[in-house]
């Protein structure tokens, strides 16, 4: 048994759960997934996810930082900046400099703080273009992280994150398998137990016909790529007018008994 009693989420779409899909046709991700073994190893377990998706790292830390703060869980997950680097012209020094006062933060009201690296993005097209500036920012992050006594979870070695099938058609968030595989290795950071191991090879894919792989490329670039322009270019965001789907800290509800999350991540494996 775990020794968290309480956590708040907070961050961006990756926290959210984009693009996992639940039966309900709501996200669940990896924060989900991880708070319901979490509440099914411990009695009166309380989770909040504040995330969502399309926030830059300021915005986190002005809309949501400050219910964590005050709130005080023994544990908040902090995951931002990747919106930040993504888009042309951001200084990553400047939104390191703005992660480390949040953790400072954090620390300061007596939560423990789990953050996150950034992903190593060579296998998408779109954004392996960054993977300089990812590469820099996780160096900071990790910084951060020894400097404030803040855990870490090290998403540019996950050697399955570098497999394309865990990723979503956007290229851009992770697909179902992509979260059950994050969430483990959450757990594993956090010391909760489970049965799994995110270091499991994915079985092997046929090879794809050339054709088959433009066909792709191109249905992806005017369904994903040239609207993300279009939100770059006006500022818009995928969050606009939505509010957090569990914006107070709160018993799972129906969290899974022993043994029955690690069924389900079974299940999960053959979408």
């Amino acid at each position: 048994m775990h020794g968290w009693n309480s956590w708040i989420a907070v961050g961006d779409s990756f926290t959210e759960g984009m693009s996992d899909v639940g039966a309900d046709g709501n996200y669940v991700g990896w924060a989900d997934r991880l708070a319901e073994l979490m509440a099914g190893q411990r009695p009166g377990f309380r989770y909040a996810n504040l995330a969502l998706r399309g926030k830059m790292l300021r915005e986190i830390v002005e809309e949501q930082l400050h219910i964590a703060v005050a709130a005080r869980p023994d544990l908040v997950t902090l995951c931002g900046g990747g919106n930040d680097i993504i888009t042309p012209g951001t200084d990553v020094d400047d939104v390191a400099a703005l992660f480390d006062t949040a953790v400072a933060r954090l620390r300061a009201a007596g939560s423990e703080v789990l953050i996150f690296t950034g992903p190593d993005p060579k296998v998408q097209p779109l954004i392996r273009r960054f993977r300089g500036k990812i590469a820099i920012y996780n160096g900071h992050l990790h910084a951060i992280a020894e400097r404030h006594g803040a855990r870490l979870v090290d998403l540019w070695s996950m050697g399955v994150l570098h497999d394309r099938r865990s990723w979503c058609d956007d290229r851009l968030h992770f697909s179902t398998e992509g979260h059950r595989r994050i969430a483990l290795r959450a757990a594993e950071v956090l010391d909760v137990a489970v049965a799994q191991d995110w270091r499991e090879p994915l079985p092997l894919e046929a090879r794809r016909p050339w054709l088959r792989l433009r066909q792709d490329d191109l249905a992806w670039t005017t369904t994903h790529l040239i609207p993300w322009v279009r939100r770059q270019i006006t500022g818009e965001s995928l969050g606009d007018g939505l509010h957090p789907k569990r914006p107070e800290l709160m018993p799972v509800r129906g969290a899974y008994e022993a043994g029955a999350y690690e069924s389900t991540v079974e299940r999960s494996r053959s979408v």
